[in-house]
């Protein structure tokens, strides 16, 4: 006979080799058989016997056996990078490369000191971002730290507490309320048994188990109530399980295995950069080639000076500031986002954030509260709601315009009471202030707690006159629980009271009995009716429903056939002949700024798709009433039906509206993937262990601070301190902000590059006859200078007026497009040069020169007219470039309306360039190294007048665009 729990084997007892080989997840796994669907369906002994073992445990000489053939209970740790590779990749990607074959260029050249700057301006950036990025992952490590140190198992017969790594299948553990779960497990023993699966499902409400076989089909792993998985832990209750997995094999493993060998995926803005630096290497290259070419054929260069004078060229048209602005850039918006709530663990992920056209999103705890909240009553005499939200107790019963305290109405009173009384949960109420309120034990219980003391019941005083005598655990075969009470005060003339509360269908079928007006009538068949349509409704809301009734257990109308003692009370005899008194109604509220925020994602072309642990009615209930989705055309897709869907079919739903439910972590990481191959950027949001797989995938993870565990955080690029989906939507407008503010520095770091290639185009044009206007060292104080403060001052731009108004960047739009070029080198780069070259000749005007005669410098660069000349042509590129930085802050808004002086960066950035210019000029050390002279005050008048020139003609072209759009 052949295992089917993880591999096709024979029986331990049969063969040497075991049937559980395979639960580690070594051995060849069957394709046409789930474990789990096997096992599940099995009774208590075929199992048992399946694995070899006994309700009494295996032996420790057997299962020492055991753990040779299967290894440890632990999960494995992926290979890690070294922090030392980590480092070097700062300094190996695609624009570093580059800047480092420019400062060799430059040593090449015999420009020992631009070498020299440009490889220092990558060891800072490399260095800054290593510093800023490092992030050693941690995302195994938290997982490990999930798992509990030591497990209860019974061996040799008796109860032992061994290491959680030397458990092996066929251990039968003991679970107790508290307890983390440490390996895959079938539940052969359950009382009251509740265990928290957030790890799997997301969902914090605990799930019932029990050890009878499950043969209902459909079900995902989570979802099977015989079956216990590593990571979670007993909320609740007390039972005993036969491990039939461990290690990696487990769902916890296959997590963790899914988590450490997804690939992160590469930024959008990644991406761009490295076809920028292509573009930009092709660029330098071919201006290199030209002024090569020009040199030797016009200005008849000897070839070596030529060669050398192109490498001069070619270092000068690589942006090298480019890159630590960029860098610099994202570094101020992640500071700026950090005020927002969203902390950013990656640097490019911000831009990333503004690609985004799919938020994928949980539903707990991220669009909804994660506070069950009952917000209806029923009784058959009237309909109450109820305000407040949450697990404090604030908050007002209302009904016919009023409002009611339980004292009002003997019904209410008794509904408030029963579903009270009969539960488990506690409440405990926050240390500090504005602190959460904790659960202990079930939420769905916890929120009838709060329910009851909105109607000014005190649980204390309560328990004290209604003290608990017996309790019949929930059963998921009966779908209720109960619990019965001595009474201080008679109810229906009895002092022993039985409270039952369940699945309405459950109670009603089982109700003989209603209370009305504080009565006790017959249940005929249109009450019962009513109280059936009013659960179909509150369920069609995705609403929970429970029903409350109870049974007088002595007393003159007790029933004859109820046992004497308390020991005999079971289910069959006490959960019959019962008196409905109503329903109590309720839901995690969604957080009451997340339909704003989804508003907005709607008017910035942003689908958001929900993908849930929760059942598929609650999670398109709360999609509807976000406005996540609208109308009829509403696809609700479970992880039972996705598991049957191929992925041609999934991309067509998912080209409409839809709505996931009951997912499994891989069938998340199955939908992110899909949304991706159709094009699609996708941020993904997540809390759980069972999300951290989808965070990785993810263009963008976002992970929650407050109620996320740390797998989530390590796996994330974003952390949300405040789990507030509306913080997404403000971080996607910085995002999109910052995409726009690195075109607009690029914008101005590129325009500056004609007027620094056209001193030496009119140098080689004019076949020397015009010395160079501009050397090398004066290009790199241009690009590593002057540029970088102004370009910085732009990365801090706020966001323009209508940025969330437009679609989602298209993923094939380029950072560095046409419209760019032409506006960077013929429009803002002609009138620096012009102004540049300018200057450079005002300078020999005014020192004598007039058109006819040799310029100053030719044939003696030692000149002090030439090096004040093209101090000149320095100075007059750098005044240009002031006013083109306010050029730069908007593409059509005139700078007047958003406010000349209103960003500091870029005014502390003209000042710093101004004062710049004047200490290079007038520092006789520097002067040497970067060929200037000392100014003078006609010189200072004209250079003042340039950047008000060139910012009034481009004010006067976007006023002309302005009015061209509005006709």
């Amino acid at each position: 006979m052949g295992s089917r729990f993880g591999a096709s084997q024979p029986v331990y007892r049969d063969a040497s080799t075991a049937p559980w080989e395979g639960a580690t997840g070594r051995g060849d796994r069957r394709e046409d058989a789930d474990p789990l669907d096997t096992i599940r369906k099995q009774t208590i002994d075929q199992v048992l016997s399946e694995l070899g073992s006994s309700r009494g445990g295996i032996a420790s000489e057997e299962a020492g056996s055991r753990q040779q053939t299967a290894g440890k209970n632990l999960i494995e740790s992926a290979k890690k990078r070294s922090p030392l590779l980590a480092f070097l990749s700062n300094f190996t990607h695609l624009m570093a490369v580059l800047l480092w074959v420019a400062g060799s260029i430059a040593f090449l050249a015999g420009m020992p000191e631009l070498g020299v700057a440009v490889w220092l301006v990558n060891i800072i950036n490399g260095v800054f971002s290593f510093w800023q990025e490092h992030r050693a992952s941690q995302a195994t490590e938290a997982l490990k730290k999930m798992l509990p140190a030591y497990a209860t198992v019974i061996r040799d017969g008796q109860e032992q507490k061994i290491l959680a790594e030397d458990l092996v299948p066929g251990d039968v553990m003991l679970l107790a309320e508290g307890d983390k779960i440490s390996a895959d497990a079938r539940v052969i023993q359950s009382s009251d048994l509740q265990v928290n699966q957030s790890t799997l499902n997301g969902e914090s409400t605990p799930s019932r188990k029990t050890a009878d076989a499950v043969l209902e089909e459909g079900l995902s792993a989570a979802e099977i109530p015989n079956l216990v998985f590593a990571g979670t832990s007993v909320s609740e209750g007390n039972g005993r399980a036969v491990v039939f997995r461990i290690g990696m094999a487990t769902e916890f493993g296959k997590i963790a295995s899914l988590t450490q060998n997804m690939e992160a995926a590469e930024s959008p803005l990644t991406r761009e950069l490295n076809r920028l630096t292509k573009q930009v290497t092709v660029f330098a290259m071919c201006m290199g080639i030209a002024f090569f070419l020009l040199s030797m054929l016009v200005v008849k260069e000897p070839f070596a000076s030529s060669f050398i004078f192109a490498l001069g060229m070619v270092v000068a048209f690589i942006p090298e500031g480019l890159l630590p602005t960029v860098t610099l850039s994202l570094a101020m918006a992640v500071q700026r986002m950090s005020t927002r709530n969203a902390l950013v663990k990656k640097l490019d992920s911000v831009e990333a954030l503004g690609s985004t056209s799919v938020i994928c999103t949980d539903k707990t705890g991220t669009l909804t509260q994660n506070e069950m909240t009952v917000n209806h009553l029923w009784t058959a005499t009237r309909e109450y709601e109820i305000s407040g939200v949450g697990y404090e107790p604030q908050g007002t019963i209302e009904a016919e315009g009023r409002s009611w305290r339980a004292v009002d109405d003997a019904d209410l009173e008794l509904l408030l009471e029963g579903g009270l009384l009969c539960g488990n949960a506690r409440l405990a109420a926050p240390e500090t202030e504005g602190g959460r309120w904790e659960v202990y034990g079930d939420p769905t219980e916890a929120c009838l707690i709060v329910s009851a003391a909105k109607g000014g019941i005190d649980r204390a005083e309560l328990e004290k006159r209604m003290p608990r005598i017996k309790e019949l655990p929930f059963e998921s075969r009966r779908k209720r629980m109960t619990t019965v009470h001595a009474l201080e005060h008679p109810v229906d003339g009895a002092r022993r009271l039985a409270f039952v509360k369940g699945a309405p269908n459950e109670v009603v079928r089982l109700a003989t009995k209603v209370r009305r007006n504080g009565k006790t009538v017959e249940l005929d068949d249109t009450t019962r009716e009513r109280i059936m349509a009013a659960n179909d409704t509150y369920a069609a809301d995705g609403l929970r429903v429970l029903a409350v009734a109870y049974r007088p257990l002595d007393g003159i109308d007790a029933d004859a056939d109820i046992p004497a003692s308390l020991s005999d009370y079971d289910p069959d005899t006490i959960e019959r002949n019962l008196t409905f008194v109503g329903l109590e109604v309720m839901m995690d509220p969604p957080r009451p700024e997340v339909a704003a925020a989804v508003a907005e994602c709607r008017r910035a072309g942003i689908r958001i798709v929900m993908i849930t642990g929760d059942y598929g009615l609650t999670a398109a209930s709360i999609a509807r009433r976000l406005k996540i989705v609208e109308g009829d055309d509403v696809s609700v897709i479970s992880g039972f039906e996705l598991a049957h869907m191929d992925d041609e079919e999934l991309k067509r739903r998912l080209a409409g509206q839809v709505v996931f439910a009951r997912m499994a972590p891989e069938q998340k990481l199955r939908v992110v993937t899909a949304l991706q191959e159709m094009g699609e950027i996708v941020a993904v949001t997540g809390d759980g262990v069972n999300d951290a797989p989808a965070l990785k995938k993810a263009d963008i993870g976002v992970a929650m601070g407050v109620t996320g565990t740390d797998v989530a955080k390590e796996a994330a690029d974003m952390i949300l301190t405040d789990d507030n989906f509306a913080s997404i939507v403000a971080a996607i407008e910085e995002g999109r902000a910052v995409y726009s503010n690195i075109r607009k520095f690029l914008l101005y770091i590129l325009n500056s590059n004609a007027p620094e290639a056209v001193p030496s185009a009119v140098y080689l044009l004019s076949g020397g006859a015009v010395p160079l206007p501009l050397t090398t060292m004066q290009i790199l104080t241009i690009d590593l200078g002057t540029d970088m403060l102004p370009a910085l001052g732009l990365g801090t731009e706020p966001p323009e007026d209508a940025i969330m108004d437009q679609p989602p960047r298209d993923p094939h739009e380029r950072l560095l497009n046409r419209h760019v070029l032409v506006k960077a080198f013929l429009w803002y780069g002609l009138m620096a040069s012009i102004a540049a070259m300018a200057g450079y000749l005002m300078v020999n005007l005014l020192n004598g020169w007039v058109p006819g005669m040799p310029l100053f410098g030719v044939g003696d660069d030692t000149d002090p007219v030439y090096i004040q000349a093209t101090t000149m042509t320095l100075a007059g590129i750098v005044f240009a470039q002031i006013g083109q930085v306010m050029n730069c802050r908007t593409e059509r808004t005139s700078v007047l309306k958003i406010g000349l002086f209103s960003n500091r960066r870029i005014l502390v950035g003209i000042v710093f360039e101004v004062a710049l210019i004047v200490f290079l000029t007038m520092f006789p050390p520097l002067q040497a190294v970067f060929h200037t002279a000392p100014l003078g005050w006609q010189d200072y008048a004209f250079l003042c007048c340039i950047p008000p020139v060139v910012f009034v003609i481009e004010e006067a072209r976007k006023a002309w665009l302005r009015r061209r759009a509005r006709r």
